[in-house]
């Protein structure tokens, strides 16, 4: 049998395509784009079989046929628009078309197919507003309020997705994946902004100075433990909830993850400004931490990354794939 990912060319479709290939998984890849030539090159030498089909999300009957024809018996559903300001006025109706009219596509083709466990993967932007005021966001105490074009979107898919999953007696888990950083994030259509710790990245690989308008204190979820997540919820059987927070439980900041790159790579130099120059951060406030506490009692997840592994091992990532900065990212 074989896991079925959307998105698979993107950040956390590739983060999520390896952990399954290093567990011998056979992974059908459905995107409109195919992932980047490191990636394949990289997956070629993990024990799994990684294949690729071309498609969009949004055209329905193609995503049944290729759900059907890869003999998938699991979805992960991951491909999404995450959108700036700037889409947002030019082209509002894409960001819904993917978001929401994707997701109805996934599940329609996952009924047909007989898929046995299909994972909605959301995203902690759904608790929008809540964010600024609560101690920690819960996913059945903490009200939705989203605040972007994004985060209404994730709403309505996850909302959509649980209906549809009952009517349709489908198993159907959600996991509101939180700020995540680290392998295989990269520039892409979809999208708009990159994680504040791949910009830093991205300026100390130029030799160039980073300014920070704050410290900005987030619980950041390592990549390959949001992956490690995704899983944990895939496999789990008879998950007692509908909806799981996927973060990583514990808080630090991008002022520590700047003086920790500085003690690895002495020339790299930060400080704190704002305007043009500055690191882009998600939003003016640092958003409350979303609590894990159902993930760690329903499923086997733990994360492995503090910041100081995460930093360890993303360098060595990062060392390792400057191929697909310079030709994705137009770092020289």
């Amino acid at each position: 049998m074989a896991v079925f990912v959307t998105g698979a060319s993107g950040f956390m479709g590739l983060a999520l395509c390896e952990a399954l290939l290093a567990r011998g998984e056979r992974v059908v890849g459905f995107d409109l784009l195919p992932p980047p030539e490191v990636a394949r090159h990289a997956f070629a030498q993990l024990p799994g079989r990684f294949e690729t089909c071309a498609g969009d999300v949004r055209d329905a009957a193609s995503l049944a046929a290729a759900l059907r024809d890869s003999g998938a018996d699991r979805l992960v559903h991951l491909a999404a628009i995450t959108a700036d300001a700037a889409r947002e006025r030019r082209a509002p109706a894409q960001v819904f078309e993917v978001n929401v009219g994707g997701t109805i596509a996934a599940i329609e083709a996952s009924r047909a197919a007989g898929v046995r466990r299909m994972v909605h993967v959301s995203s902690g932007s759904v608790y929008g507003a809540s964010g600024r005021d609560a101690d920690v966001l819960r996913e059945d105490e903490t009200p939705l309020r989203p605040e972007g074009l994004y985060g209404i979107s994730k709403q309505a898919g996850e909302a959509t997705a649980l209906r549809l999953a009952t009517l349709h007696c489908l198993d159907l888990v959600v996991g509101r994946l939180g700020t995540c950083f680290g392998p295989w994030e990269y520039a892409t259509s979809a999208r708009d902004t990159p994680s504040a710790p791949l910009q830093v990245m991205l300026r100390a690989m130029r030799g160039q100075s980073v300014l920070l308008p704050r410290p900005h204190r987030r619980d950041f979820l390592y990549g390959r433990d949001g992956a490690a997540g995704i899983l944990a919820l895939l496999d789990t059987p008879a998950l007692p909830h509908p909806i799981y927070n996927l973060a990583a439980g514990f808080l630090w900041t991008l002022e520590d993850f700047c003086a920790g790159l500085a003690a690895r790579r002495p020339g790299f130099a930060w400080g704190w400004g704002e305007g043009a120059e500055a690191i882009a951060l998600y939003g003016d406030y640092d958003r409350a931490p979303m609590d894990c506490a159902r993930l760690h009692a329903d499923t086997p997840f733990v994360p492995r990354y503090d910041l100081e592994t995460a930093l360890d091992d993303y360098l060595r990532w990062f060392d390792g794939h400057r191929d697909l900065f310079l030709s994705r990212m137009g770092v020289s």
